[in-house]
């Protein structure tokens, strides 16, 4: 069960991220999605979309290999230093 909810919580990320490469591709080739007054707009919240969605799953995998141990010395916590 658990990893299904963990395959839910990357794949919701990555379907935000492709649609926010979908409406930058569509700004690019002039196509303006309905919701969406202007094309600088479109490709805003596009841009945005992307970067929240592949920096969720970035993290969440950093976290999971945090977790096992698997990362590069320069990934690691100090335990000095709160994160």
């Amino acid at each position: 069960m658990a990893r299904i909810i963990a395959l839910v919580l990357l794949v919701l990320p990555g379907l935000l991220a492709g649609y926010g490469i979908k409406l930058m591709r569509d700004m690019l080739f002039g196509i303006l999605q309905p919701p969406l007054p202007y094309l600088w707009l479109q490709f805003l919240l596009g841009l945005i979309f992307f970067i929240l969605g592949l920096g969720f799953i970035g993290g969440f995998i950093l976290h999971r290999d945090r977790k096992r141990n698997k990362v590069q010395d320069r990934f690691k916590k100090r335990a000095g230093k709160k994160q």
